[in-house]
């Protein structure tokens, strides 16, 4: 399968919104990555509808949400009529995430769940066969700049083997912590080994908009698929 590449609206000039959608949609990118933070359910706000319907209008890749908030089923058809290819949830923010990924489904859209650091892939045994992408946080979500959590590689392993048993064909996304130091490049060359290893259906990432395609392995925002 191809590499996906997803960059992160986080990393746009928002003075100048359209022209950085217009470098997406004229790239090699795969999808867009939006954030939507609520400052509760984690420690910062990003951006809410009006951002996204805004960005709707312009892009013309797939947009994979990642919310992070709460209560994100009250938000399902809105996000859908947006014609939102991936609604990402977390894992801690839903108390009835079965029903929350149905719904999802039922939307047309196909559904994502994030873990967060200390939550253990173990969680998803139950409804792994459900989920098209698993998101594996690799910093503390809200902010960007943090250390990658090196733990993360050891989740991915053990998350490619519950899919690998499951015998289905869900994604895998990494985010956070990778820069281009040499440490956190050695980091990654491992995570991608190890992904590359165990076959199919992996996606790490979102990319930055500012470096779309040169140097992704370095900007640790690639996806293998």
């Amino acid at each position: 399968m191809k590499t996906i590449i997803s960059p992160s609206l986080l990393a746009a000039d928002f003075l100048n919104l359209k022209d950085e959608i217009e470098m997406i949609n004229n790239s090699e990118a795969d999808w867009l990555h939006l954030d939507v933070m609520d400052g509760v359910f984690v420690p910062n706000i990003s951006f809410g509808f009006p951002i996204l319907e805004a960005v709707s209008k312009v892009c013309t890749k797939p947009l994979d949400v990642h919310f992070m908030i709460v209560h994100p089923e009250r938000y399902i058809e809105q996000t859908a009529r947006l014609g939102t290819m991936m609604m990402n949830v977390h894992y801690e923010a839903c108390t009835h995430l079965h029903r929350t990924i149905q719904e999802i489904h039922a939307a047309g859209m196909k559904a994502g769940v994030t873990l967060n650091p200390a939550t253990p892939v173990c969680v998803l045994e139950d409804i792994i066969r459900d989920v098209d992408m698993v998101l594996l946080m690799s910093v503390n979500p809200g902010f960007g700049g943090q250390k990658f959590i090196e733990n993360t590689i050891r989740k991915v392993e053990r998350l490619r083997n519950m899919i690998r048993e499951a015998e289905t064909h869900t994604l895998i996304e990494v985010d956070g912590g990778v820069g281009v130091e040499p440490l956190e490049e050695e980091v990654y060359r491992r995570a991608l080994e190890l992904l590359r290893g165990e076959g199919e259906g992996a996606l790490i990432g979102p990319v930055t908009l500012t470096d779309p395609l040169d140097g992704v392995f370095s900007e640790a925002e690639v996806g293998i698929g």
